[in-house]
């Protein structure tokens, strides 16, 4: 064994001397390296336990050095959420810049939520080569000024952007239309491997389209611009609204499900159901109360909802409505966020001993 782990040392240190752009050769046991495959910071999606769906960790979110994929029906959230992120970023002392195809930002909404708008970098193009050109000026000037700066980079939409060549052309027909994947596969081979040893989290929203001639039980649902961002993305949220949120006759939001399609940094094909208001964006904290119900954390008796402190034995007695109110005490809270953390996390395990079943109707593919 020793004898294994000393040629191994030696293969690394030949890799690294022969690479004269860096060391490229590493020991995933060790959590400090500069690998490119360890996730160094995580950035908050505004939804605690959406974020713990995504990371299989407390206190997690979409991972920095890596490439996430927000898709969606219209109005389904994928902007909001979105912002969410560039406010996240600027709360940790980053830098956010919002790459907008789609000239529809909100500057009053983007404040109520959180966002400086006086530090948001605004960056507006209409073509998908803009889009990476502007993506590989921002990454280029990072790793020579600093590589420590949180930077948060949202691409507003992938859908929206045009190429070169299609502004120049007409409106009629022209073929296959292959020339946006061609690029988009291009640059994602560039950008995957430039971010990944940099403090970058790199959003793209991308806009669902039904799928023409989808066989019976499979996902009716994919996306344009090719599958390069879907293969390159390590996460990849699809959302969808579950309905209207109604006081009397007015709509004020809509509820919200996030389902993770796709997860290399955690489990997939988790979901977080939340609620959207239109006057302040994401709700967090009356998601816990339904995941604290599903997993029996509290009891709930008509509109009333009962906690037990598991440090002094105090029964907490709450309507909905207050429930944000008695998470103002910060330990009860952290310890309210532990639980929600147990019952969510999944545990690795070596062998299964459950009995499964295979699914055929398809709801659990991505595009």
């Amino acid at each position: 064994m020793a004898r294994n782990e000393d040629l191994a040392s030696v293969l690394a240190d030949s890799l690294n001397k022969q690479n004269k752009d860096g060391k490229i050769a590493y020991f995933l046991d060790d959590e400090k390296s500069e690998a490119a495959t360890n996730v160094k910071d995580w950035l908050s999606t505004g939804n605690a336990i959406l974020d713990v769906a995504i990371s299989n960790r407390p206190y997690g979110g979409l991972p920095v050095g890596r490439i996430t994929e927000i898709t969606g029906l219209e109005q389904s959230g994928k902007s909001l959420l979105s912002a969410h992120l560039l406010a996240e970023a600027q709360k940790k002392g980053g830098v956010a810049v919002l790459i907008d195809t789609e000239t529809a930002v909100n500057r009053e909404f983007l404040e109520a939520i959180g966002v400086d708008i006086s530090k948001l970098l605004y960056v507006s193009v209409d073509t998908v080569e803009a889009i990476f050109e502007s993506c590989e000026t921002i990454i280029e000037k990072v790793r020579t000024s600093d590589k420590s700066k949180l930077v948060t980079i949202v691409v507003d939409s992938v859908a929206a952007a045009s190429t070169k060549k299609e502004l120049e052309a007409d409106y009629d027909k022209d073929g296959y239309a292959t020339d946006k994947s061609i690029i988009i596969s291009k640059a994602m081979r560039k950008i995957t491997n430039m971010i990944g040893r940099q403090n970058i989290c790199l959003v793209f929203t991308n806009q669902l389209r039904m799928k023409m001639n989808a066989m019976a039980f499979s996902d009716p649902w994919t996306t344009s611009g090719g599958k390069a961002l879907a293969f390159h993305a390590s996460v990849r949220l699809r959302l969808k609204s579950m309905g209207q949120l109604k006081v009397g006759d007015r709509i004020i939001g809509i509820k919200v499900r996030a389902q993770v399609v796709k997860n290399r940094l955690g489990p997939p094909l988790r979901s977080a159901d939340f609620n959207i208001f239109f006057d302040r964006g994401i709700d967090n904290y009356g998601s816990w109360l339904a995941v604290m119900k599903d997993n029996k954390i509290c009891k709930q008796s008509g509109a009333w909802y009962e906690y037990t402190d598991t440090v002094n034995g105090e029964v907490v007695k709450f309507q909905a409505k207050d429930f944000a109110q008695i998470l103002s005490d910060e330990e009860l809270k952290d310890q309210i966020y532990r639980k929600i953390c147990e019952a969510s996390i999944l545990q690795y395990k070596s062998t299964n001993t459950e009995e499964v079943e295979i699914s055929t109707d398809g709801t659990n593919e991505s595009d």
